[in-house]
């Protein structure tokens, strides 16, 4: 069965056919680092890790290249250095707000389930490469310098006599739909609305470089033409898969498009642009002033990441999803139940009945269903499949020992007390029997009682 993917730009699904299947390239826009990354950016994080799982069972480990960048330039990073650090030069500053808040999105990730991309570059390492860009654009008329600025003009790309794309194809948008729709900056040296920054000057303080195209001042990148710099440094001017969160399809990623496509002469920067949908927290948007803004971090101090992971994986990418706590819930359950029973099994091959879902636009909750159904019948295969959708890390015991010490329960004390349970109902003091067990029910404790014995677990 072949893959296929919903392309955001052909708005299709489309057969993936790789440029090169001994080279698989794919990119997807990483954080800005500036703060602790909220759950709704967990959300491309997983999806495109299971993506990047699928395309190595497919291609192999070796043939598959994953990017996903560090923006370590940006304004909220140069307003959160100022608030953090008044003490001290804003360039020291900064650095420290990076440096600290990219391993805390590192943590976050790893305890997500999700595996380090192939490469992730920093923006600030590929200033060369976005000058180099710059100049190219300034040289092909699609770019101009006005008051120690440099600007990109979508007029010009949609007037040029070529085989480029038109401006305003990815987010299916005419030029005076993106005037009247865009937030845009009415700067006095601008030519036209449309035209977006590629270069600006820095503030006294502020990072700085060597400007592109003759501006004698130093200045700094504008937010688009990083990516774009980014992505032909480590998978060429043109390569397979482009990722990212919806919000993204416009300006940046239709940003992107013009920049690396004017600056090279291709009528595309990717073959296939893959969007994941919006996250909403218990049915509503989730923001700061409701209350209901939730970072990794925090839930990662009342949950395993694996649950959060399931959790996502339950929605289909491309459909918005609402983040419950009863639906965390329920995750959790059905993840204590995959260890209890497979976590310590040897991995079979991945079910045919798992993997046809990801290969039909990543149909992840199809694969889940199809997980519950191996359960009865193929353990081998569901430990498999529960491997390769990034679950399973650590063994049935690990599992349970993380739990009881995140609950703050006393395994030696369950122990003994369902020793004394299990002899008051041996001498049929039944009234002692229920004493016991609703004693480990205030504690947290779930019992259960079969013929092989009695079981527990921590109550959910």
């Amino acid at each position: 069965m072949e893959l296929r993917l919903y392309d955001t730009l052909s708005r299709e699904k489309r057969t993936f056919v790789p440029l090169d299947p001994n080279n698989v390239r794919m990119y997807v826009c990483g954080p800005t680092v500036y703060d602790f990354a909220h759950i709704g950016n967990a959300r491309p994080v997983i999806v495109f890790d299971v993506l990047f799982r699928l395309l190595r069972h497919l291609y192999g480990e070796a043939h598959v290249k994953y990017v996903r960048n560090i923006t370590d330039v940006d304004d909220k990073i140069n307003d959160r250095a100022a608030r953090d650090f008044p003490g001290l030069p804003l360039n020291e500053a900064i650095r420290k707000v990076t440096e600290e808040t990219g391993r805390q999105f590192h943590a976050d990730v790893d305890a997500l389930g999700a595996l380090r991309p192939s490469v992730e570059p920093r923006a600030t390492e590929h200033i060369g490469e976005m000058r180099e860009i710059i100049e190219r654009l300034v040289a092909g008329g699609f770019a101009y310098v006005a008051e120690d600025h440099v600007l990109f003009s979508p007029q010009a790309m949609n007037a040029a006599n070529s085989a480029l794309p038109r401006y305003g194809a990815l987010s299916k948008r005419s030029l005076d739909e993106m005037i009247a729709g865009a937030r845009v900056d009415v700067a006095p040296y601008k030519r036209d609305a449309t035209d977006f920054v590629l270069w600006k000057p820095s503030k006294p303080g502020e990072p700085s470089w060597p400007s592109p195209a003759g501006i004698k001042a130093e200045g700094r990148p504008g937010w688009h033409i990083e990516c774009s710099a980014m992505a032909w440094k480590h998978l060429g001017e043109h390569f397979d898969i482009h990722g990212g969160g919806i919000d993204l399809v416009f300006p940046h990623h239709e940003n992107e498009v013009a920049q690396t496509c004017c600056a090279f002469h291709q009528q595309r920067m990717a073959n296939y642009w893959m969007h994941n949908g919006f996250l909403q927290v218990e049915s509503e948007k989730m923001s700061k002033s409701l209350g209901n803004f939730v970072t990794i971090h925090e839930l990662l101090a009342d949950w395993p990441g694996e649950v959060l992971r399931l959790n996502m994986l339950k929605t289909h990418y491309r459909s918005p999803i609402d983040w419950t706590m009863k639906s965390v819930e329920e995750s959790a359950k059905t993840l204590d139940d995959w260890y209890r029973v497979a976590a310590d099994v040897a991995p079979g091959e991945p079910a045919a009945s798992v993997v046809g879902p990801l290969l039909d636009d990543l149909n992840t909750p199809q694969a889940i269903a199809a997980l519950h159904g191996l359960r009865g019948n193929d353990i081998a295969g569901l430990a498999g499949s529960l491997r390769l959708l990034g679950f399973l890390s650590e063994s049935a015991a690990q599992w349970e020992g993380r739990k009881q010490q995140a609950s703050g329960v006393d395994a030696k004390e369950v122990e003994r007390l369902l020793a004394e349970r299990t002899a008051a109902r041996a001498r049929k003091d039944f009234k002692e029997s229920d004493r016991i067990r609703d004693l480990l029910a205030a504690m947290g404790v779930a019992i259960k009682d079969s013929k092989e014995g009695t079981t527990w677990e921590i109550a959910r």
